[in-house]
């Protein structure tokens, strides 16, 4: 009985060992599976804005579009349409109009932002900064022009400010959980027939170096790109609209709860 015992006691000790092993790793992966949890949970989610500036609209419809650098943190490669997060100096911005009084309305729905204008003015800088395409009419006075701050500096510049007449809201989305950024984006569609264009359509003179090879395409054309899927979604909002006017009777809002992807409408 004593030999029998003798025998077994190794294989207890390895079972022990198995035990403590297997632990030891239940508690690392829980560990590491809280950590990915706190880490995304705590990515800042950021107010941005994007335009979707359309030319020949009631011939071909084409979109502008460009290319994120393929080092980029935030969708590598992929092409966008032009727009970026709400900065610091889209608050202090004056902006003509007149600005659609239902798209101010609807901004401001589902969010803690008070005002919707700095949504506009940051739709308008991202397109200046990434096209150079400068949506701006004159400046009342120079003193207007004194008061710019930050990028909006050398927006006006030129005698200019910027003008958010044309521009209307027809699209919202979130960033899904598990991305490097996440933004809640406010997307705008412009027509170049109603838009206060201050230069060409076709004089792209990028400030910055975030977007390459712009292109006007086609609706079509820019859906054999390499786009995010959002951007699909978005596309079929901006068919929508251009073929039943402006502003659109509601606004899609795409965002993700508890892993699954969700749609509500504001109307």
């Amino acid at each position: 009985m004593q030999q029998c015992s003798m025998r077994w006691l190794p294989l207890r000790a390895e079972w022990i060992r198995f035990q403590i092993f297997s632990l030891s790793a239940r508690h690392l992966i829980c560990g590491l599976v809280k950590r990915v949890n706190f880490e995304v949970n705590e990515i800042e989610i950021r107010n941005a804005a994007s335009v979707v500036l359309v030319r020949d609209r009631l011939k071909d419809p084409k979109v502008l579009v460009g290319q994120r650098g393929r080092r980029a943190v935030f969708m590598p490669s992929k092409f966008v349409f032009p727009g970026g997060a709400v900065d610091d100096c889209d608050f202090a911005a004056k902006i003509a109009g007149p600005i659609c009084d239902v798209s101010r309305k609807r901004l401001l729905m589902e969010t803690d932002a008070d005002d919707a204008e700095p949504f506009f003015s940051a739709a308008i800088r991202e397109v200046w900064e990434e096209t150079g395409i400068r949506l701006a009419v004159p400046a009342g006075s120079e003193f207007e022009r004194r008061q710019s701050v930050g990028a909006w500096r050398k927006f006006m510049s030129g005698g200019m400010k910027p003008c958010a007449k044309g521009l209307y809201f027809f699209f919202r989305a979130i960033t899904p959980p598990g991305r490097s950024r996440r933004f809640d984006a406010r997307f705008f569609l412009g027509c170049a027939e109603e838009l206060p264009l201050a230069g060409g359509l076709d004089e792209f003179g990028t400030e910055t170096d975030e977007l390459v090879n712009l292109r006007w395409a086609s609706i079509s054309e820019t859906r054999m790109l390499d786009i995010p899927f959002i951007s699909g979604l978005v596309l079929d909002a901006a068919e929508a609209a251009l073929s039943n006017g402006f502003p659109p009777k509601k606004i899609p809002f795409h965002f993700q709860t508890n892993g699954k992807r969700r749609i509500k409408f504001l109307n």
